[in-house]
């Protein structure tokens, strides 16, 4: 977690390597205006929780989770710049909140604390906790259930679809070979896995007409995208589906 220290004409930045292995999104700059003196500010990406407080309860649909590290060197033991450390989109559930409140009934977390969890790149409210950097979020903004490292193996919460993005075409029509600079993105794939549902009114589940193995074509800007160890994958809401191809 990045922190930004303002005294006067010096500008010092203090990093906290952080990374969610094989799923890798850019981090979001932060900009300092210019011409500018500010004494004794100092501006945090994430709120910092006093040490005398030894536990972070979340209240209603709301879940805790314990962000991983993003490395701070490449494979061949090159140290990155923060600038180009990818800002990391999963972690540990570690508490959750008792649930969403229907009428006189409850309905409880789905997400089990110790899950490994993959969510939406821009959601929650980050915070600083026990030395460790933490996510609170609401049950909606995780994506899926995330066991091991290959996004193939994701499993998609509420409306969520996981699909395999078919490759884009290595050719024109007429023949000609294609760069991978001029070769068009995909908007069709296979779906490999739904989610259950999305919660109604009155708190039940109403199951996803999309089935695993079906051919979809989708909203071209809509969703996740995930590189895995077999190709391109996605992950998004139902109502991005246009049509079931056949």
């Amino acid at each position: 977690m990045a922190s930004v220290h303002l005294t006067g004409p010096q500008v010092a930045v203090a990093a906290k390597p952080a990374a969610l292995g094989g799923l890798r999104l850019t981090p979001a700059s932060l900009a300092v205006p210019t011409g500018r003196r500010a004494r004794g500010l100092v501006v945090r990406a994430a709120t910092v929780v006093s040490p005398k407080y030894t536990s972070v309860k979340p209240l209603g649909d709301r879940v805790l989770v314990k962000v991983k590290t993003t490395e701070a060197k490449t494979d061949g033991g090159i140290l990155l710049p923060v600038s180009v450390q990818t800002r990391p989109t999963g972690g540990e559930v570690v508490a959750v909140g008792e649930g969403r409140s229907f009428g006189s009934s409850t309905i409880e977390i789905s997400v089990p604390v110790g899950a490994q969890v993959v969510y939406s790149k821009y959601a929650g409210t980050e915070i600083e906790f026990s030395d460790a950097d933490h996510l609170i979020l609401k049950e909606d903004d995780i994506i899926g259930i995330l066991d091991s490292d290959d996004v193939k193996d994701l499993k998609p919460l509420n409306d969520r679809i996981l699909i395999k993005v078919a490759e884009a075409e290595e050719q024109t029509a007429g023949g000609l070979l294609l760069t991978q600079a001029n070769k068009e993105k995909p908007s069709v794939g296979t779906v490999v896995a739904v989610g259950p549902g999305p919660l109604g009114e009155d708190g039940s589940r109403k199951p996803l007409s999309i089935t695993p193995g079906s051919n979809v074509m989708y909203s071209k800007y809509a969703g996740s995208e995930f590189k895995g160890e077999d190709g391109e994958y996605i992950v998004l809401r139902a109502s991005d589906v246009m049509a079931v191809l056949s």
